[in-house]
């Protein structure tokens, strides 16, 4: 009688186990983090085969604020840029439109596209990598 208790428990933890585990993609791959919001560059980089390689972002020039994109609820994208070159830390924006396709990002801004693959999405880190494996990572 006791035996038959272990083993009906043990029968039903591996039964619970394998519920809980199950591998549902229900939401098509998609992450449920926001995109919308202001990102701000942190690192670039580049992958080569199954390698990647990531260094801050050069394009945040030392003592301003990080340049980022600000991806809107109506799908406009505000991206700013500090740049030191005639004011300190002045910031220049340009104004555009995206779109998200799936785990695509579309970028169109003074009338130049990019098409991005959205590689990970939390709720602080969004990193986008290019076809030609170029890569962005924005924090929050």
């Amino acid at each position: 009688m006791k035996n038959s208790r272990i083993i009906l428990a043990l029968v039903a933890s591996i039964g619970l186990f394998a519920v809980s585990c199950n591998n549902d993609d229900s939401n098509g791959g998609e992450t449920i983090a926001p995109l919308a919001g202001k990102w701000n560059y942190s690192k670039v980089g580049t992958t080569s085969g199954t390698t990647e390689t990531l260094i801050d972002a050069p394009q945040n020039q030392s003592g301003c604020n990080r340049d980022y994109i600000d991806l809107k609820l109506d799908n406009t994208v505000i991206e700013g840029n500090y740049d030191s070159t005639i004011d300190p830390c002045a910031l220049f924006t340009d104004n555009g439109i995206y779109s998200r396709s799936h785990n695509d990002l579309t970028r169109v801004v003074n009338g130049v596209t990019k098409v991005q693959d959205i590689v990970n999405l939390t709720f602080n880190q969004l990193k986008l990598k290019d076809d030609a494996g170029n890569i962005e990572v924005f924090v929050r």
